[in-house]
């Protein structure tokens, strides 16, 4: 069996950047709106992510291409993936960075949800019930906000909370299928690949077109959420995993929704009222319970 280390200091200062670089980039995306329409935006980061990875995985491993039987649960992971980050690019339109980087985040919620009906070998504890009722509460305070400021804001809520909920359905689509038993590289490249294409033709079909010219700003958005999270910061993820103890990772992604919520209002003035706070506190509280370590 392979052994995994306990995150060392590299590994701690790689993940706290991991997770700020995610945190962030729904405030880049929604910055850059002004300009790239939300589906194209997306279709870059994905073509973009898939020349990086698809590259970095062919110099590393060219084996990693050849036939092993996931193609079909790789496809539909790809679909998957295209609708999720479709629903969240539309949603940022109509609602907050900060409410977008939560809502996206509830996907640990429905990952324990489904598996506690799909994957029977992974049936909740009482602790974990408890932590899906909290982030349950924590979701309804946070679109309860939402309907205060009007429709526009909880359509937009309700588009990002939707992409929470396939990242989620993607995640069991991963853990039930034969994707479960290929390198994590392959399963990312599937994702991105298959998105490049589909919200390329989702971008022409909705009559979005490519900037002639961009702004400082914008064009900042498009590299970094190309060059910076879909190639790099997912490289490091997929390079940390091997080594180290994915518990301990995934518990640092928890850090993510937090940065997310802060970088907005910080940087584009979301409002952080006790309500935002209360549905952070919430969803993060249960998330946290749900992937506590199961008892042996």
């Amino acid at each position: 069996m392979p052994q995994f280390r306990s995150l060392d200091r590299l590994a701690l200062s790689l993940m706290l950047m991991c997770c700020a670089s995610w945190g962030l980039q729904q405030v880049l995306a929604k910055l850059a709106l002004a300009e790239v329409p939300p589906i194209t935006q997306a279709a870059i980061r994905s073509i973009g992510g898939t020349l990086i990875i698809g590259g970095w995985s062919w110099w590393r491993d060219p084996n990693l291409f050849r036939n092993d039987g996931s193609l079909w649960p790789g496809l539909a992971a790809g679909v998957l993936f295209s609708l999720e980050f479709m629903a969240l690019f539309v949603g940022l339109q109509w609602t907050s960075a900060s409410h977008a980087a939560l809502f996206l985040y509830t996907a640990p919620f429905f990952v324990a949800l489904g598996a506690a009906f799909l994957l029977p070998h992974e049936r909740l504890q009482l602790i974990q019930w408890l932590g899906l009722a909290l982030s349950f509460v924590g979701v309804a305070v946070a679109l309860g906000v939402s309907t205060q400021q009007g429709l526009t804001p909880l359509i937009g809520d309700l588009l990002t909370l939707a992409s929470g909920a396939l990242w989620g359905m993607l995640t069991l689509t991963v853990k039930a299928t034969r994707l479960s038993e290929v390198p994590a590289a392959k399963v990312l490249l599937y994702q991105l690949a298959v998105s490049a294409v589909l919200l390329a033709l989702a971008a022409l079909g909705m009559g979005e077109s490519l900037p002639t010219k961009l702004s400082l700003v914008p064009a900042a958005s498009l590299v970094y959420q190309t060059i910076w999270v879909a190639g790099f910061t997912y490289l490091v993820w997929y390079w940390l995993l091997p080594q180290y103890h994915a518990g301990e990772m995934s518990a640092f992604t928890f850090v993510t929704p937090l940065m997310g919520v802060l970088a907005g209002h910080f940087i584009l003035g979301d409002p952080m009222d006790a309500g935002v706070i209360i549905a952070v506190a919430l969803v993060l509280g249960g998330i946290i319970l749900v992937n506590r370590p199961r008892a042996v």
